[in-house]
């Protein structure tokens, strides 16, 4: 395992119905399959040994006695190879028969985990058949043991084995590797067996399953899946049973599926064999810190098997998304920016009904954010039955202007039904310069932030004099970055744009253009879309913007990924340089990633005095920067030691 990850698989095999050996050998073939594709942990589904569908015949002691002899040569099988199986049986201990998940590993049987909840239902007539987990403590008061367990003999060197759904198998090399099983209906309940486990500090629940497949159902499958795994903040392997079980009634799919913490890592449907991903435990844990309403419970309280896997790098297959706070999918996208809007609006419509604010001051560039802030106020004022022309919207020209953006602010202002004015700012810029006497010709960083609190003055005293706020346009890479003039553009009364990442904003800006009916302003917002991102703080070269803000401080792309992954998540910079190599392969090279690393670790630490001291501005996602809630990070703390680390690379 390296940096928390193991790799897992859900897998299928094909099954003739009480032909133990048959389903044997295509168990042994997968788990050597597995085996030879370096995963850790592999699940089969329920009662794969002897096929779940064998009704009447689990009363027959021929069929009980071949399905524990065939977990014999799963057992021995093992001992070569590499990692945790999970196989399903029926397995009898004295009058009483059980459905049960073995977990086998390196030619030792761990334990034997009962099904909990016994349906008894519609096509299930398990009840018939099978105990309940919930009767193993009594059977065993009942023989006089102290201990759910029973002796396992037929292997060298083999002791009692635990018979309990309390049990969690554990890496011995990697204590953050440990794992729980529940059995199909276990999931299904109003409290399955994994929540105890989860608090028990499960990281990884894996469901050995014999669901039959009806219209609707593998989608009402997964979403439970999904959610269950989000709810226990841990991964979630479910193996279920497919082609060859008896189809007498019903019929089964197959449906395996990989979730970790709400997402969907890998699914197949209607097929056999593996599927494989990589769980992150690591995160998992991460997650669970975070939220201080988890809970935990202590570890005495259940059996602990202890395995242990190899030492190896775990190759990632799993997708990593190079664009994080961009949903991939149109559909799913476009109602993402819906209610992003919706919230940035009605924010911003709860502070100006607050404040008995008349109007709203905004400074319009030209460029994307400001655009995005326009868009939003303008929805804002819709929302409160307020006359957009009492939106004040100033343009602000000054050395850096340039025609392409000048128009493009004047169009979209106009366009928007928002009052028009504009105020350029180089005769105030130049008595400035002579009041500090600062050379013109010198175009440092006082001759780009003069120009930028020159702005902010002027919207602020502009709201003064008309009765309202300004808004903010910054977004939350700018902020993060420190890519803001302290007192300048970082400074508003509302900003609505903090919590909006980079590459979040373009998607917002096009969705907004690609719902509108307003031709000539859809024009426009693709214009400015195709617009190079920056301040327009130094002179154009040939009427054409100079400053070009991804070129100084790096891609807001690559920025906004290890943004994600350092503030949601709370990766080790080696991680997310790893997890960056694969996203951007072929777009980036190791030194440009870890260049522009640098430079955002660098900037993170250093600017978060400005962080301190940002206004109020609506939260949109998991992310945010605001010093109230999200980002209480100290002003004077040190980048040393993940500079060091990215160093090491």
């Amino acid at each position: 395992m390296k940096d928390g990850f193991i790799k897992v698989a859900a897998a299928t095999n094909k099954v003739v119905v009480a032909d133990c050996d048959a389903n044997t050998d295509e168990i042994i073939r997968i788990m050597h399959e597995a085996s030879d594709k370096d995963v850790d942990v592999t699940v089969f589904p329920e009662l794969c040994i002897t096929g779940y569908t064998c009704g009447d015949l689990f009363f027959q002691d021929t069929l009980i006695e071949k399905a524990k002899g065939s977990l014999f040569r799963i057992v021995k099988e093992s001992i070569n190879l590499n990692g945790l199986f999970f196989v399903g049986l029926p397995f009898a201990v004295d009058a009483r028969l059980f459905n049960v998940a073995a977990a086998v590993s390196g030619g030792e049987l761990l334990a034997l985990v009962p099904k909990t909840y016994i349906p008894n239902y519609k096509e299930f007539y398990e009840g018939r058949y099978f105990t309940s987990a919930n009767e193993v403590a009594l059977l065993w008061e009942e023989n006089g043991l102290e201990e759910t367990s029973i002796k396992w003999e037929g292997i060298e060197g083999a002791g009692s084995v635990p018979v309990t759904p309390n049990v969690i198998f554990q890496d011995k090399n990697h204590p953050e590797i440990r794992i729980g099983a529940e059995i199909c209906e276990d999931l299904w309940t109003m409290n399955p067996p994994s929540v105890e486990l989860a608090a028990l500090g499960a990281t990884v629940i894996v469901n050995l399953s014999a669901s039959d497949e009806l219209t609707g159902k593998s989608d009402y499958r997964r979403q439970l899946i999904k959610s269950h795994s989000a709810k226990l903040v841990s991964g979630y392997i479910y193996a279920s049973a497919g082609e060859g079980e008896s189809t007498g009634d019903v019929v089964y799919s197959g449906h395996d599926i990989i979730a970790e913490n709400g997402t969907i890592l890998n699914e197949k449907n209607y097929t056999e064999g593996l599927i494989v991903s990589e769980i992150d435990v690591k995160k998992l844990l991460n997650e669970r810190r975070r939220l201080n309403t988890y809970v935990s419970k202590r570890h005495e309280d259940v059996f602990t098997c202890y395995f242990e896997l190899k030492d190896k790098e775990t190759v990632l297959t799993r997708y990593i998304d190079p664009a994080p706070f961009v949903p991939s999918d149109d559909a799913t996208r476009s109602k993402r920016c819906e209610e992003i809007f919706d919230i940035q609006a009605r924010g911003l419509k709860k502070r100006l009904m607050h404040t008995n604010a008349k109007t709203a001051v905004i400074g319009i560039s030209g460029g994307l954010d400001s655009t995005l802030a326009l868009l939003v106020t303008a929805r804002a004022f819709d929302l409160a039955g307020k006359d957009r022309k009492d939106i004040i919207a100033v343009t602000m020209p000054g050395f850096g202007t340039t025609d392409r953006t000048y128009d493009n602010a004047v169009s979209l202002i106009k366009e928007i039904g928002a009052t028009f004015l504009e105020i350029s700012i180089k005769d105030a810029v130049e008595q400035h310069f002579k009041d500090i006497n600062h050379d013109a010709n010198n175009h440092d960083v006082t001759y780009e932030n003069s120009q930028a609190r020159m702005r902010t003055l002027l919207l602020m005293d502009l709201s003064n004099k008309y009765g309202g706020l300004v808004i903010g346009t910054g977004d939350m890479s700018e902020l993060i970055l420190g890519w803001a003039t302290y007192n300048g553009d970082h400074m508003s009364m509302y900003g609505v744009n903090a919590s909006v990442p980079k590459t979040l904003v373009k998607h917002l800006v096009k969705y907004y253009a690609d719902t509108t009916d307003n031709e000539t302003l859809r024009r426009v917002i693709y214009d400015v879309l195709d617009t190079p991102v920056s301040p327009e703080l130094l002179p154009p070269k040939d009427g054409k913007i100079s400053q070009k803000t991804e070129e100084l401080v790096g891609p807001y792309e690559l920025h906004d990924f290890v943004m994600y992954y350092v503030l949601r998540w709370g990766m080790a910079p080696k991680k997310i340089f790893r997890l960056a190599m694969i996203a951007f392969d072929g777009v980036y090279d190791k030194e440009t990633i870890l260049k522009w690393m640098k430079v955002f670790y660098r900037r993170f630490f250093s600017q978060q005095f400005k962080r301190s001291c940002l206004p109020d501005g609506p939260k949109v996602g998991t992310c945010a920067v605001s010093p109230r809630g999200d980002l209480r990070m100290p002003s004077d703390a040190s980048s040393a030691l993940w500079l060091k680390e990215l160093e090491e690379l």
